[in-house]
């Protein structure tokens, strides 16, 4: 594969990326190697599905006897190996980027965690007002049409790394385990999609179990990527969005987020048999 080759319309602006990185703190670093990663992300996905589209797909079309279409799973195949060659770095376009806006290497920038984020943390960081959180127990219903789910909730927490029991409780928290539930804000489904965000993590029926709740667990995983493993911003995030996250740096003071946060994490204490709430 050939190198790639940006078209920069005015150089003057990256002519001396030393000077131009002491203009950002590692908050706004963090920002810029995360939209970098993600633009390397989809224009490798984009190269996936121009090289599929001539085969086909790799899983073909129409719908096998489960019901699942392989249009459906070269989709999910096509986002993941896109995410994976990212991380590996195997075309090095988000360093490329990084470095010409900030005048750093990104390794040298961040200490990288080990392992994949999220983790399935043994602790979960959260302020003092979310401390000594009580255990929340589900209702015999909820929890009657949650397992329904376990399944999907197994496979979509190993393929993205996130705890089974996040997943559940997020579900519990969002919709009580109900499929068809819609909010007054038109978010559907278990995990509650708003038609831009299902459309983002590639879902294209938020009302079929399957593709919302790896749909919603995908977004989960990169709320939990973009404040590094800790859960309690990553679910104010998925509730009021990461735009007031960052605005108000921490979880917003809005009585229904932190409502959210509180019994989410509640129903983690009472899948868990542990206090997720202390420190």
């Amino acid at each position: 594969m050939g190198s790639l080759q940006l078209n920069i319309t005015d150089p003057k602006h990256i002519s001396q990326p030393a000077e131009l990185g002491s203009r950002y703190n590692e908050a706004q670093k963090a920002k810029i190697a995360n939209a970098a990663k993600e633009f390397e992300s989809l224009l490798t996905e984009m190269m996936l599905k121009s090289m599929n589209k001539t085969s086909g797909g790799m899983f073909g079309s129409g719908s096998d006897e489960s019901g699942f279409g392989g249009d459906y799973f070269s989709m999910i195949f096509e986002s993941q190996m896109a995410d994976m060659i990212s991380k590996k770095k195997s075309l090095g376009i988000a360093d490329v980027l990084y470095k010409k806006i900030t005048g750093e290497d990104m390794e040298q920038s961040f200490k990288k965690p080990e392992g994949t984020l999220p983790l399935n943390l043994d602790k979960i960081e959260v302020n003092k007002s979310l401390e000594s959180l009580p255990a929340v127990s589900p209702s015999s219903k909820a929890l009657d049409r949650l397992g329904r789910y376990d399944n999907i909730i197994n496979q979509a927490a190993g393929y993205y790394g996130v705890d089974k029991n996040l997943i559940k409780s997020v579900i519990l928290t969002e919709s009580a385990a109900n499929d068809k539930a819609v909010s007054s804000a038109k978010a559907k489904g278990l995990m509650q999609l708003i038609d831009s965000t299902a459309s983002e993590m590639g879902v294209s029926n938020s009302f079929d179990p399957r593709e919302n709740i790896f749909g919603g667990t995908k977004y989960l995983s990169e709320m939990l990527r973009k404040y590094d493993g800790n859960v309690r911003l990553a679910l104010a995030s998925y509730n009021a969005g990461p735009e007031n996250v960052d605005k108000y740096g921490g979880i917003p003071p809005f009585d229904e987020t932190q409502s959210y946060v509180k019994r989410v994490i509640g129903y983690m204490n009472h899948f868990n048999g542990e206090n997720y709430g202390d420190e």
